[in-house]
């Protein structure tokens, strides 16, 4: 079993930034994803950037240019440098691992990421 441990999350005000970090621990499989989402009560949860063992990078539209997501392979870990943040990136942000090719997914419990004055 795959676990994954977050941190970073927190309280910031409009243009400030944040840094989250995952860790994931047990036996990994490559090539894998390793990445961020995010949920707002009552909506879907969405991606907000994956980055794959072979080192793509993907990320949505709404973060281009703000996230920055690096993985440190060697510690199985994955980190999102979150700048220029706006109140519509409020929500709870879930560290995501997946087996390419295959069904296998972990989440992480969830950061709450806050942006507000």
């Amino acid at each position: 079993q795959v676990k994954l441990v977050e941190s970073g999350g927190g309280l910031v005000q409009p243009g400030g930034s944040l840094t989250l970090s995952c860790s994931a621990s047990g036996e990994i499989f490559s090539p894998n994803i390793l990445g961020w989402y995010r949920q707002v009560e009552g909506k879907e949860r969405e991606m907000v950037a994956i980055g794959f063992s072979g080192g793509e990078i993907k990320y949505a539209y709404s973060v281009k240019g703000r996230f920055t997501i690096s993985r440190d392979n060697s510690q199985n870990t994955v980190y999102l440098q979150m700048n220029s943040l706006k109140p519509e990136d409020t929500a709870v942000y879930y560290c995501h691992y997946k087996v390419v090719a295959s069904d296998y997914i972990r989440w992480g419990q969830g950061t709450q990421v806050t942006v507000s004055s």
